[in-house]
C-alpha cells in the first residue's frame, strides 16, 4: 500500500468527505476509486506518444462537429497532438423546425462546447452559418438569416460556415449569396460545404457564385474536395480542404498522394467528425501516413497546422498564442453550474509538475 493510500485509509476509513466539485458525499470506497483514476491518468499523460518522425507535433482540426463527440474524443485528440479545433455549424441529422433550435445550437457551439474543449486542453473555435440542406425551408431560412448577425461578432467565431450548396436549388443559392454578403460585412473568412452528389459541378458553381459576389478566394476554404475538384480549386486561388473519413469521401493514403502531387500550398486536412461513422483522430493519422509516404516534415506541418491557422487567423479571433500560452486546465471549473466530470478526480494542471504541454 502506498503512503497516499495508507493516508486515505487512516483519514477516511470510517467517514466520508465532500466532493470539491459538486459538494456530493464521497465514501472511502469512492475516494480510493478516485485515487486509482488519478494515478492511471497520470501514467497515461506520462506515456503519451508523439507523432512519428517527420510529422508535426502540433495539429489543428479545422472542421470537427464536436457537439456530437464525447469527452473521450477530446482526450484522445489532445493526446494525438491536436491543440485547436474549429466547429462549423451544420445539419444535426434531422431537420430543425424552428429558429429557436438554431439559437440554442449556435449558443452551444459558441459557448458550452468552447468550455468543454478547454477542460481537456484544446482550444475551441467555431464557424456560424445556415447550412445549405436546411436553406430549402425558405421561411425558416429567413428567420435564421435574421439572427446570424448576433453570433458572427462573438468571441471565438472565426468564419461564416459551413455554407454553400447541397442539392443546388434556387433556395440554396439565395441563402448562400445572402451569407456571402454577411461574411463581407463582418470581415470573416468563409467555410464552404461542397455537395456530396455532383461534386465537381457543385464546386465550380460555388466558386462562380463567390466570384460573382466579389468575395476574395484567399479568404475562403472549400471543403470536402476530392481528386476531381482539387485542381480547379487551387487554380482559382481558394484554400482546398479534405475531409478524411474511414471509408468515404477521402482517405489518408489518397490525401498523401494529393499532397505529393500538388504540394502543401493552400491544402488543409480535417476530420469533419460528427454523429456518423467518422474519426476524430483523422488529422493525426493523416500526418503519420504522409510521413510514411516520405513527405518532408515542413510539408506535413503546413498541411496539418499552418494553413488552417493562416486562413482562419484572418478573423482576428484565432492566434497561436492561444495554445502556446494557455490557461492551465482546471476541471473543477463550472459552466453555468455544471462540470464535465461525473465523480471522477478533476485534472488540475497547476498542481501537476509533470504535466505535458
Amino acid at each position: 500500500m502506498s503512503d497516499i493510500q495508507q493516508a486515505i485509509e487512516e483519514m477516511f476509513s470510517d467517514r466520508s468527505a465532500a466532493c470539491p466539485c459538486c459538494g456530493s458525499t464521497l465514501s472511502p470506497e469512492m475516494l480510493r476509486g478516485l485515487l486509482r483514476q488519478a494515478s492511471q491518468r497520470q501514467q497515461e499523460r506520462q506515456s503519451r506518444h508523439h507523432l512519428s518522425p517527420g510529422a508535426s507535433g502540433m495539429l489543428i482540426d479545422p472542421h470537427a462537429h464536436m457537439i456530437a463527440r464525447t469527452t473521450d474524443d477530446y482526450e484522445a485528440m489532445a493526446a494525438s497532438g491536436v491543440v485547436a479545433v474549429i466547429e462549423p455549424a451544420f445539419w444535426l441529422g434531422q431537420a430543425r423546425t424552428n429558429v429557436g433550435s438554431f439559437i440554442d445550437y449556435f449558443s452551444t457551439i459558441a459557448g458550452f462546447e468552447r468550455f468543454r474543449a478547454a477542460q481537456f486542453g484544446i482550444r475551441h473555435y467555431c464557424a456560424i452559418g445556415l447550412n445549405p440542406k436546411e436553406a430549402n425551408n425558405r421561411e425558416l431560412a429567413d428567420a435564421v438569416l435574421d439572427i446570424l448577425p448576433r453570433y458572427l461578432g462573438k468571441e471565438g467565431v472565426v468564419a461564416l460556415g459551413e455554407i454553400g450548396y447541397d442539392e443546388q436549388t434556387e433556395q440554396e443559392d439565395r441563402a448562400f449569396r445572402a451569407q456571402i454578403e454577411l461574411a463581407q460585412e463582418f470581415d470573416l473568412p468563409i467555410m464552404i460545404h461542397t455537395p456530396h452528389r455532383d461534386k465537381k459541378r457543385g464546386a465550380k458553381r460555388t466558386m462562380d457564385t463567390l466570384e460573382a459576389c466579389g468575395f476574395n478566394p484567399a479568404r475562403c476554404v472549400i471543403d470536402h474536395n476530392n481528386e476531381e475538384t482539387v485542381q480547379e480549386v487551387l487554380d482559382r486561388g481558394y484554400w482546398c480542404a479534405f475531409t478524411i473519413y474511414p471509408s468515404t469521401k477521402m482517405g489518408n493514403d489518397r490525401l498523401a498522394a494529393i499532397v505529393e502531387r500538388y504540394g502543401p500550398e493552400r491544402i488543409i486536412v480535417d476530420s469533419a467528425c460528427d454523429w456518423g461513422v467518422s474519426d476524430p483522430l483523422a488529422v493525426a493519422k493523416s500526418a503519420r501516413i504522409m510521413a510514411a509516404h516520405g513527405l518532408d516534415e515542413a510539408v506535413i506541418r503546413q498541411v496539418v497546422y499552418h494553413n488552417a491557422l493562416a486562413v482562419y487567423g484572418l478573423s482576428g479571433e484565432m492566434s497561436e498564442t492561444d495554445w502556446l500560452e494557455p490557461a492551465p486546465v482546471d476541471q473543477r471549473t463550472l459552466y453555468g453550474g455544471n462540470s464535465v466530470l461525473r465523480g471522477q478526480a478533476p485534472r488540475v494542471d497547476q498542481d501537476n509538475p509533470d504535466r505535458i504541454v
